[in-house]
C-alpha cells in the first residue's frame, strides 16, 4: 500500500501522521494546562503543511477532502492567531483550545476515512463509507473529541506562554 503512493503524496501522508502524533501529545499536555509549546507549533505546523500540501493535488470540482481542507485552514488561522498574536489573553485561549482541538479532530476524521478506503480489511467491512461500521467509527472518534475538548477547555489554564 505505501510503496504505490507517489512521493507527493507519501510526502503530504507523514505530514498529516506526524501532525496527528504531535497533537495527540500536546492535546495530553492541554488536559494538564500545560501548553507544550514545541509540541504545539509541530502540530500546527505540521497540520499547516498538510492542508496546504492537500490543495496542491489536481482537482477540478470541489469534493469533500477540499470543504475539509477550507474548513481546517479557517480553524487553524483561528487557533495560530489566538496563540501567536493574543497569546491567548481572555477568550482568545478557548478559541485557540476549540480550534486546535477541532483541525486535529478533521485530521483524525480523514485519517479514519482514509483507513477504511485504503485498508483491505477495514474496506471489506464499509466498501462504499456508508456502511455502519464506518459510522461507528467515526462517531466515536468524534464522541471521543467532543469529551476532550470539553476537557481541555475546562482545564487548560496556562500560566504563560
Amino acid at each position: 500500500m505505501i510503496f504505490a503512493m507517489t512521493p507527493f503524496t507519501l510526502f503530504h501522508v507523514l505530514l498529516s501522521l506526524i501532525g496527528i502524533v504531535a497533537g495527540v501529545v500536546a492535546l495530553a499536555g492541554w488536559l494538564r494546562s500545560d501548553l507544550r509549546s514545541r509540541w504545539t507549533a509541530v502540530f500546527l505546523g505540521a497540520t499547516v503543511a498538510t492542508v496546504v500540501t492537500g490543495f496542491l493535488f489536481p482537482f477540478t470540482v470541489v469534493t469533500p477532502a477540499i470543504s475539509v481542507g477550507i474548513l481546517t485552514s479557517v480553524l487553524l488561522a483561528l487557533a495560530l492567531f489566538a496563540l501567536y498574536a493574543r497569546h491567548l489573553a481572555g477568550h482568545w485561549r478557548d478559541v485557540f483550545m476549540a480550534c486546535s482541538i477541532a483541525s486535529l479532530y478533521l485530521n483524525v476524521f480523514v485519517l479514519v476515512a482514509q483507513a477504511f478506503l485504503k485498508v483491505p480489511a477495514l474496506n471489506d467491512l464499509a466498501p462504499t463509507g456508508s456502511e455502519p461500521p464506518f459510522l461507528v467509527a467515526q462517531v466515536l472518534v468524534l464522541a471521543g473529541f467532543l469529551w476532550l475538548g470539553y476537557l481541555a477547555i475546562r482545564r487548560f489554564r496556562p500560566i504563560s506562554i
